[in-house]
């Protein structure tokens, strides 16, 4: 395997869905997207706007107990733009010890995090 090419979220409403993830948290959308298959590029993996309708399958959101974990420069920061935007926070922010998060759910009900690793790796290195 060479590396992950995307990660399928499931949306009911498209539409709904691309104006979340561009619009809301900022994504910037992949030219090559289709109307049935809406990509948002990461950096390293893209995210995959799906409708299971659309291919016979049922909806049914993913992450409920793990996200999608979305690297930003500031997690406070990112929370406090997202919250003015609507967006409603599962939690506080959590300082884990070595980065901090902060998970919230797409209109759909996928979960995602803000997160931002801050300390160093066990070699030393940064993130």
């Amino acid at each position: 395997m060479e590396q992950a090419d995307f990660v399928a979220v499931p949306v009911q409403d498209l539409k709904r869905a691309e104006e979340f993830y561009g619009t809301t948290l900022g994504l910037r959308r992949n030219p090559n997207s289709g109307d049935r298959w809406v990509e948002y590029e990461l950096g390293n993996v893209s995210l995959a706007l799906v409708s299971p309708e659309a291919l016979g399958l049922e909806m049914e959101p993913q992450g409920h107990q793990m996200p999608i974990a979305l690297r930003v420069p500031d997690v406070d920061d990112a929370r406090r733009r997202l919250e003015a935007e609507g967006v409603e926070f599962m939690h506080g922010t959590i300082d884990s010890g070595v980065c901090h998060m902060a998970t919230f759910r797409d209109p759909d009900g996928n979960t995602l995090q803000l997160h931002r690793r801050y300390a160093p790796f066990a070699d030393g290195s940064q993130p």
